[in-house]
């Protein structure tokens, strides 16, 4: 029974979003309709919101908010651009789908999904018509770049506030995501483009195409030094803390510390960028702006989530799991899944999935796992309940149906591998 009225909360959730009501106050209105459903006392349905909000947010909202600033930062800097450029040189024009899908990857580590777009669909236009490549054929390496950076690695909300959520390691979050991130991003941007798009007819320009570099932008090694810095420190942390004196463990530990990685990035950027501080304290303050919604739905999806965890659903769910002989990773992708393609948002399906697989956490599984299948089913089947659809619709000019056949697939693509990755990685680990 109490099932069925977490389906019926989920329901109207999906109803008031239908609705164009903001996400956050949706998750909040259904935590306390469920919670009175599943015979919580209102005042302990209460006390499980607030809960549920400073335990989620708690543990990630410094790590969402520095990774806002830096990769603010590194856009008004001009260092992602100046990657694409780069990798242009390095590449060629004849392996420019490499070119781009790697920007999208190094771009997409710092930048959120929406910027990253806005930021680097100019320069594949502009690539597209240099080349006299189509548009989809350039562009759909960058946009798959992008998605699994989004739905993968931290510090993208998704796996930040899955990680804060199952108390997971986020380096080994980080560790795990880039393993399975990397064929993911080759087989949907590279391979299911060429698949599906005919280039042989299309009379090329490549040996002679060129692209005139902005003036202005920074240096390579500035460049490349701002987006990955975050993610040269972790990493650097991680490996010390391992193989470095015990005395010296401590040190490598606090510098593997994502809030405090993310610090001393912003630290060093303020220190090489050629801007003065006032305006570069401008665009932290902007970039901290952008995602303030982001964290308010993230705090009402753990304020949901604590309301599912004390109705004792999980505990539920897990015992009809066992009956099933389904592994808790598989079910916490699928849920994730069928949550995603009936609300839309990534962001609110993985939340509403953790209350529920939260119990497994505790059987033996591993939570960087766990949050990593939940961020695969959380990309499944996007349609036209999610702005990601028509973003890319609208910037590439294609029909509703084009839209399904190309930024739908490749992103069940990108689910279904994800799933795949996890579950070989799981099977390794064992």
């Amino acid at each position: 029974m109490a099932l069925l009225y977490v389906f019926i909360g989920i329901i109207i959730l999906l109803v008031l979003i239908l609705k164009k009501l903001d996400p956050m106050l949706a998750l909040l209105i259904v935590a306390i309709i469920t919670g009175i459903l599943l015979k919580i006392p209102l005042e302990k349905v209460m006390a499980s919101i607030s809960n549920g909000i400073g335990s989620t947010l708690g543990g990630m909202v410094m790590i969402l908010a520095l990774g806002a600033m830096v990769g603010k930062l590194a856009e008004d800097s001009g260092a992602a651009k100046k990657i694409v450029y780069i990798l242009i040189s390095w590449f060629g024009f004849k392996n420019i789908q490499w070119a781009v899908l790697l920007t999208g990857i190094l771009v997409g580590i710092p930048l959120f999904f929406n910027a990253g777009f806005i930021v680097l669909i100019p320069l594949v236009f502009t690539i597209a018509t240099a080349t006299g490549l189509p548009k989809l054929y350039v562009g759909i390496p960058m946009i798959a770049a992008l998605s699994v950076t989004h739905g993968f690695l931290p510090p993208h909300p998704g796996p930040v506030a899955l990680a804060a959520i199952f108390s997971a390691d986020i380096g080994k979050i980080l560790f795990y995501g880039i393993i399975i991130s990397i064929p993911i991003a080759i087989i949907s941007g590279i391979i299911f483009p060429r698949l599906i798009i005919d280039i042989k007819h299309i009379k090329r320009v490549v040996a002679n195409a060129e692209i005139k570099e902005e003036a202005g932008l920074p240096s390579a090694v500035k460049s490349f030094t701002i987006t990955l810095m975050p993610i040269f420190l972790i990493a650097l942390g991680n490996i010390g803390a391992l193989i470095f004196h015990v005395q010296l463990q401590h040190y490598f530990k606090l510098l593997a510390d994502p809030t405090f990685a993310l610090l001393l990035s912003v630290i060093v950027i303020l220190f090489i960028i050629d801007t003065d501080i006032q305006t570069a304290m401008g665009s932290c303050v902007v970039g901290v702006k952008n995602i303030a919604m982001i964290l308010l739905i993230i705090a009402a999806g753990g304020a949901f989530k604590q309301v599912l965890i004390d109705s004792g659903v999980g505990e539920q769910v897990k015992e009809m799991a066992a009956s099933w002989h389904t592994s808790p990773l598989f079910l916490g992708w699928a849920l994730a899944a069928v949550l995603r393609i009936t609300l839309g948002s990534s962001t609110v399906a993985a939340l509403t999935t953790s209350g529920m697989v939260i119990p497994f956490i505790h059987a033996g599984t591993s939570p960087e796992l766990m949050v990593l299948s939940i961020g695969a089913g959380s990309l499944m089947l996007s349609h036209v309940n999610d702005t990601g659809f028509w973003m890319f619709k609208e910037y590439f000019g294609l029909t509703v149906k084009e839209t399904f056949k190309t930024w739908t697939v490749m992103e069940c693509v990108i689910s279904f591998l994800g799933l795949v990755g996890v579950l070989s990685l799981n099977a390794f680990l064992k």
